[in-house]
């Protein structure tokens, strides 16, 4: 498994093609980085509540191995930014513009 490196150069232009503007590219992918990020956190987080002890006494909590790798799981897992980024680009988000207001909506094909 090849690891992606965490700063790529991305080319503006085609950022910016799909809306024709890049401040308006940029809107896109973070509400579609932000869905992701919260999808993700919600997974994670239920996955640990299936760990989650009532005890209060620190001697009696010990470390769930399988807990740890569920973490660590996650934690090797492309950024949401990243993954909204390259959805953008390849063309696998729908989004619309308002024509009242600069609000943009994203949803995943």
């Amino acid at each position: 498994m090849a690891i992606q490196p965490s700063i790529v150069t991305r080319d503006i232009d085609k950022i910016a093609a799909p809306t024709g503007n890049l401040y308006e590219s940029v809107v896109v992918i973070s509400k579609r980085a932000r869905q992701i990020a919260v999808n993700l956190k919600e997974e994670l987080n239920n996955k640990l509540a299936e760990f989650a002890t009532t005890v209060d006494n620190l001697e009696e909590v010990f470390e769930n191995r399988e807990q740890i790798e569920i973490s660590r799981y996650y934690e090797r897992m492309p950024k949401p930014t990243s993954t909204a980024i390259e959805e953008f680009l390849e063309g696998k988000l729908s989004y619309r513009m308002r024509s009242t207001e600069a609000e943009t909506e994203v949803k995943p094909e």
